[in-house]
């Protein structure tokens, strides 16, 4: 396994404009990622092509992941033709830039629309990205967030549905807590389907605690910190995934609450402990 990091970890930095995806890939480096994972919503093709090129093949590291941020669950076709052009434009990236991993999401509850309606439009929405990615030798992951794809049962079923070589899991260690779920067991229904992996863990606090994720269940409440240090069970994941053979990314999705850089940078050094092997290659 080698140990990538998701630019989401630093979202701050992107989003004010500090950082572009080559200040990213920099800072990635000087922390002992491998790899990054990078986002269609801090792309513009235009300008970050050429300076991603240059800053991979200054730092060695690869392009782990190219995450689209698509949402099928809109009201009008055109929107879900948008959500359709963004996962294909992020296939087309990955090629270009030597990824073979694209992530993709199902889509968030909007008021109005019912849940088997959403359902039916994702599925039909995956059905025909997955078709565009197999032609391109891509293969979309789809991560268990939200909804209708938050629990592995609903991540299994849309995967069984698609019925495409070109759709599995990017099976993410900490959003099954926010759905009320234990990663462990999540591992066994999905572990068959599993390409991509988010390192991302939560810990379990008071409600009323500062800066707190309420599980879809309401009945619990979570803060984000670094993997291994909350209770997803960082080392008993990536045991199961040893035990599978799985050869892919540990993508660094940080959301803890100490400044992203620091937070992050912990996280990498963390799982090169549960991960010795992954040093050899750093």
């Amino acid at each position: 396994m080698k140990i990538g990091v998701s630019v989401w970890s630093c979202h701050h930095y992107l989003q004010d404009g500090t950082w572009t995806n080559a200040d990213f890939i920099d800072y990635a480096a000087s922390v002992g990622a491998q790899g990054v994972e990078l986002l269609s919503i801090f792309w513009n093709a235009e300008t970050d092509v050429p300076a991603v090129r240059e800053a991979l093949a200054r730092t060695g590291l690869e392009l782990a992941c190219f995450g689209a941020c698509n949402d099928f669950v809109r009201p009008s076709e055109a929107e879900r033709a948008a959500a359709l052009a963004d996962i294909k434009n992020s296939v087309d990236m990955a090629a270009l830039l030597g990824a073979r991993i694209v992530r993709v999401f199902a889509g968030d509850v909007k008021d109005g629309i019912g849940y088997d309606q959403g359902k039916t439009w994702i599925a039909q929405g995956l059905t025909e990205a997955a078709a565009y990615a197999q032609s391109r030798d891509i293969v979309l992951c789809l991560e268990n967030h939200g909804v209708f794809a938050g629990r592995s049962e609903q991540v299994l079923e849309l995967i069984r549905q698609v019925d495409s070589p070109a759709l599995r899991s990017t099976f993410d260690m900490g959003n099954f807590l926010l759905v009320d779920q234990e990663p462990g067991p999540s591992f066994q229904e999905l572990g068959p389907y599993i390409s991509h992996v988010h390192a991302k863990d939560f810990k379990r606090v008071p409600e009323g605690t500062p800066g707190t994720y309420r599980t879809l269940g309401g009945q619990a409440y979570y803060v984000g910190v670094a993997p291994t240090e909350g209770d997803a069970g960082a080392a008993d994941i990536v045991a199961r995934l040893e035990g599978i053979g799985y050869l892919g990314w540990l993508s660094v999705e940080y959301e803890g609450q100490e400044e992203q850089k620091a937070g992050t940078a912990k996280a990498v050094k963390l799982l090169h402990g549960l991960v010795p092997d992954s040093k050899k290659h750093a």
